[in-house]
């Protein structure tokens, strides 16, 4: 096949961005109401709300939300999910929405089927419960329950759906291992410093320390990397006491968490 003449390429680049579709705008009221829904996008500044609204019209354009069993969705929540997904993807911009194309919502909790053969070559079969769980190339799938309860406590450390995009997120370079796509300088000492990190949350872990952070987060490094994208978001002093260094990277590349600037009371 005869290739292009190379300055076709950016032309041909160009004319695909300007043929896509432009998305729909969110209507102003439901963004409004999305912003008083949410307690974490009261503390964004006014440019950083507008990247926000940017990257969740795009998301309702691209996605196919589906829930599942006798869940309805108003059109009010259909905006808050995108907009509380999108959170996290200010630290990437519309390259997190890359890789994936649906979006599956449980109305509660939901149970999965786990399978693992052993070095005896043994099957073992369980059943998992779950509020959220990424698939590699695949869905996104969460529970509304979880994602309203999350909003009813909002500086608890838990965002269910922040932190299954942060495995989005995590995915974007080619490998889920807790280090999302960074310039080569800043990825070498995040890895490091996140490692370090680890492996010293994992020793408290197993000695039986109490932990300011969900001792979850000590199940693997990309569980690591999500559990504190929750904590930035949602209990951001938390983190830094507990991880400051671990922090201050979340603060560099998500930017400054909102949270901060609410009162905790």
């Amino acid at each position: 096949m005869a290739q292009l003449p190379a300055g076709y390429v950016p032309l041909i680049q160009a004319l695909s961005r300007w043929l896509r579709p432009a998305p729909r705008p969110i209507p102003e009221p439901l963004w409004q109401q999305a912003c008083r829904d949410i307690p974490w996008l009261q503390g964004l500044p006014v440019d950083r709300l507008d990247a926000l609204r940017t990257l969740a019209t795009r998301f309702l354009h691209e996605k196919t939300i589906s829930p599942l069993g006798d869940l309805v969705l108003r059109d009010e929540d259909i905006v808050l999910l995108a907009a509380v997904c999108c959170l996290p993807l200010l630290g990437v911009g519309e390259a997190g929405l890359r890789g994936w194309s649906q979006l599956i919502l449980y109305p509660d909790a939901f149970r999965v089927q786990r399978s693992h053969v052993d070095a005896a070559g043994v099957l073992h079969e369980w059943d998992d419960e779950l509020i959220g769980e990424s698939w590699d190339s695949g869905p996104l799938i969460l529970s509304w329950a979880d994602i309203q309860a999350d909003l009813q406590a909002p500086f608890d450390g838990y965002c269910v759906a922040v932190h299954e995009m942060a495995h989005k997120i995590d995915a974007l370079d080619g490998a889920i291992d807790g280090t999302p796509p960074l310039p080569r300088a800043w990825q070498r000492e995040w890895a490091g410093d996140f490692q370090r990190a680890y492996d010293a949350f994992c020793v408290q872990v197993d000695a039986g320390e109490e932990m300011l952070i969900d001792p979850y987060a000590a199940e693997a490094p990309e569980e690591f990397f999500a559990v504190v994208t929750e904590y930035h978001f949602s209990a951001p002093d938390v983190l830094a006491e507990a991880l400051p260094t671990v922090a201050a990277h979340l603060r560099r590349f998500y930017g400054e968490p909102p949270a901060r600037q609410l009162p905790s009371g």
